[in-house]
């Protein structure tokens, strides 16, 4: 299994958000330097998370990110279902497939996928946030706001 795009950006956002003691507030734009993105992708995953009650997003001159203070408890396989937006990885019936009836295949497949999102619930965004990546993601603001990111 691979996790899409979308969601990579969106735990990397959140994980990013996760430092509060920030000076000044954290921008989509700081965002995407930060971790070679494109602006636009990036905008679409902040408003799908914002939707999503997760970040709080501030418009304006002086506006910008920051973690909604329920999401450091979130569980990570809630995140992940919620961003993959899928509870299958294979759909035998489109394109039909002629093993269907008689196939396995996609009642293992399912198991796995269904105790991979249960592992992941094991952990809250709180959780894989501490030590050394707090550190980074410190020191990654740091650079940005001397003006050398990355």
């Amino acid at each position: 299994m691979q996790l899409t795009r979308f969601t990579d950006l969106g735990l990397r956002v959140m994980i990013y958000l996760t430092y509060q003691d920030r000076t000044l507030p954290v921008t989509i734009g700081e965002i995407a330097r930060q971790f070679d993105v494109p602006h636009s992708n990036l905008s679409k995953v902040v408003s799908r998370m914002a939707n999503l009650g997760w970040v709080q997003s501030v418009r304006g001159r002086n506006g910008g990110l920051g973690l909604a203070p329920e999401a450091q408890h979130l569980r990570l396989g809630f995140i992940l279902r919620n961003l993959e937006e899928t509870s299958q990885l294979i759909d035998c019936a489109e394109p039909a497939c002629a093993l269907k009836d008689t196939c396995l295949l996609k009642g293992a497949l399912d198991a796995g996928l269904r105790a991979f999102y249960a592992k992941m619930d094991e952990y809250t965004l709180a959780d894989v946030c501490k030590a050394r990546t707090a550190e980074t993601v410190i020191r990654l603001h740091q650079h940005f706001l001397s003006g050398d990111a990355r």
